[in-house]
C-alpha cells in the first residue's frame, strides 16, 4: 500500500484509520481466518448483535441465495449480556481499533438498560443500534416510524457516553426523513443502511423458502439503491454517513464515498471472501494515487 494518501477518517468523535469496517452479523472474530494483524489494519471491529437477554432466533431454513445476493431470516440470535462481558469483551482486549458493538433490543426501555451496562466498557469506542428490531410494546418497528425512532435514540444518549450509530432501515418511502429524525434525536453517526424486505416461494413444495416467511434481502442487487439513499440522506444531514449493502469490490465502495458516505461496511462478501475488506482498503489507497487525490476526504460526496 502506498504510504503516500491518508486513509484516516473522522466519524464525528470516532476515529478511525481507514474507512472500513465489517458488518455487524457477517463477521465474527471467533470464527474468521483474518490473523491479529490483519484484524487490526481494519477501520473499525463491530461484534455481532447483542442482547440483554439470550435470544434464539428465527425458525429454520434461514438462509436463501438469490440471483444478485441473499436473503436471511436469521432472527439475531444472541447469548446475551453475561455472555458477551464473560467470554467475548475479553477477546476485543487484543486490538487496537475502535470497537463498535450492535445492540438489539425489544423495547425503548430494553435498549437502555442494555447501553448503560455497555457504557462502563472503556473498550468499546461506540454503539450501533439495530433499528430494525420490532418494539414489543407497540408492535412497530423501530426503524420505519419516526417518531419511534427519534424517541429511542433520545432515550438512549440519556444512558451513555459512547458515540451512538443509528442503523436505519430502507424499508421506508423516505430515507432523508428518517435520516434527519435520527440527527435530531441525538444520533452522531447514522448507517444506510439495514437489509430490504423480500420473500421467496418454492413453486414445487408451495411454501415459503424461508422458517420465517420472509426475511432481509442483501448482495450486490441492493447496492445501486443504497448508493441512491446515501447520496439523498447526505444533502440533508450534517453527521457522517456509513455505507453498506452489497459492496463487494473497491469499486462499489468507491460509490458509496463519491454519494456521500465516509466510510463503509462490508457484509455478505465477507463469507465468499474473508479478505475482501483487506483488498478493498489497499484498491482504495491505489485509487487515491491513480486520481491524485491526497486523503480518502478528498472524494467524499463528490456527487452533488
Amino acid at each position: 500500500m502506498n504510504n503516500k494518501v491518508d486513509l484516516s477518517i473522522n466519524l464525528g468523535n470516532l476515529q478511525l484509520k481507514n474507512p472500513v469496517m465489517p458488518a455487524s452479523g457477517t463477521f465474527d472474530i471467533r470464527d474468521t481466518i483474518l490473523n491479529k494483524e490483519q484484524l487490526n489494519s481494519l477501520g473499525a471491529i463491530i461484534t455481532k448483535s447483542i442482547a440483554s437477554h439470550k435470544r434464539l432466533g428465527n425458525p429454520g431454513p434461514r438462509i436463501w441465495e438469490t440471483e444478485a445476493g441473499m436473503m436471511n431470516a436469521v432472527g439475531i440470535p444472541a447469548e446475551g449480556f453475561e455472555y458477551f462481558k464473560e467470554n467475548i469483551l475479553p477477546l476485543l482486549e487484543d486490538f487496537c481499533v475502535p470497537i463498535i458493538v450492535s445492540m438489539v433490543g425489544d423495547s425503548i426501555t430494553d435498549f437502555c438498560q442494555l447501553a448503560k451496562k455497555l457504557d462502563n466498557f472503556e473498550k468499546i469506542s461506540a454503539l450501533e443500534i439495530n433499528l430494525s428490531c420490532p418494539n414489543l410494546n407497540d408492535g412497530l418497528y423501530f426503524g420505519t416510524n419516526k417518531d419511534v425512532l427519534g424517541d429511542l435514540i433520545y432515550q438512549l444518549k440519556k444512558n451513555t457516553g459512547k458515540v451512538v450509530m443509528a442503523k436505519l432501515s430502507p424499508n421506508v418511502t423516505d430515507i432523508t426523513e428518517m435520516a434527519l429524525t435520527a440527527e435530531e434525536a441525538g444520533a452522531d453517526i447514522i448507517i444506510i443502511a439495514n437489509t430490504f424486505l423480500g420473500m421467496a416461494i418454492d413453486s414445487e413444495k408451495l411454501i415459503p423458502r424461508l422458517g420465517n416467511k420472509v426475511g432481509g434481502i442483501s448482495g450486490p442487487g441492493i447496492r445501486p439503491i443504497i448508493v441512491r439513499m446515501i447520496w439523498e440522506a447526505s444533502q440533508r444531514v450534517k453527521i457522517p454517513i456509513v455505507g453498506v449493502g452489497g459492496i463487494t469490490s473497491t469499486r462499489d465502495a468507491l460509490e458509496m464515498f463519491l454519494a456521500g458516505a465516509s466510510a463503509v461496511q462490508v457484509g455478505s462478501a465477507n463469507f465468499s471472501n474473508p479478505y475482501v475488506m483487506l483488498n478493498i482498503i489497499e484498491g482504495i489507497a491505489g485509487y487515491l494515487n491513480k486520481k491524485k487525490y491526497k486523503s480518502v476526504k478528498d472524494i467524499v460526496g463528490l456527487i452533488k
